[in-house]
């Protein structure tokens, strides 16, 4: 396994440092699991960001703590919502040996037979949770949607047997649907709702100013 970041422990914990930290390209971290106690540590933003490209969201990547490598994987993580900057992340110290339940982006294959007869594709979920090895993680489920007609929908029941990994989800977990498309009398409603939502307000123009 070549994806290696380095990680110092923290031990200070005041906002200052915090933002020393963070001005620095660091960022405050905390790893723990499998023979791991919780540590707070620091590691590079860049290099956190760039593994996480080559291994995927859910990829296993070694941590590097006090000349010890663990095998790890980004379990949550905290972003700026305006700069889109990673500011905290939570790090999992996984058993290579023992299965692992993760979250993995759904991904619609094909042009269904619905959507080519005027249907639209709905995706309910985004995501599927799997049981898998660390070493096994898909970067992405997989969905063919190509034999999907108008009314047709796909739930965790319908695939449950023929994929190769284990899925945690409900049966009734819906993961894509066709619906039908909408009649003249609809498109015309939507049409009144947006004309009227897109209006110019009324103003108040010196007349009416002066009679207030």
């Amino acid at each position: 396994m070549s994806s290696i970041i380095q990680a110092q422990e923290r031990i200070a914990k005041k906002q200052s440092t915090l933002k020393e930290l963070r001005n620095s390209g660091e960022i405050p971290a905390v790893v723990y699991g499998y023979k791991t106690e919780a540590t707070s540590i620091s590691i590079n933003e860049r290099e956190l960001i760039k593994i996480l490209r080559e291994v995927g969201r859910n990829g296993v990547f070694q941590l590097k703590l006090n000349d010890k490598k663990i095998n790890v994987v980004l379990n949550e993580y905290q972003a700026d919502v305006l700069k889109g900057d990673i500011t905290h992340a939570d790090l999992l110290e996984i058993d290579m040996t023992e299965e692992l339940e993760v979250s993995v982006q759904i991904n619609l294959i094909g042009e269904s037979v619905g959507e080519k007869e005027g249907g639209t594709i709905q995706q309910p979920n985004w995501e599927l949770d799997i049981k898998v090895n660390p070493a096994d993680i898909p970067e992405t489920f997989d969905i063919d949607v190509s034999e999907l007609e108008i009314g047709d929908t796909i739930t965790v029941a319908d695939i449950r047997e023929k994929s190769k990994f284990e899925i945690v989800s409900e049966d009734d977990y819906a993961l894509v649907t066709i619906s039908a498309p909408r009649s003249e009398e609809e498109l015309e409603a939507l049409d009144e709702v947006t004309e009227a939502g897109s209006a110019e307000p009324e103003v108040i123009g010196e007349a009416d100013a002066e009679e207030e």
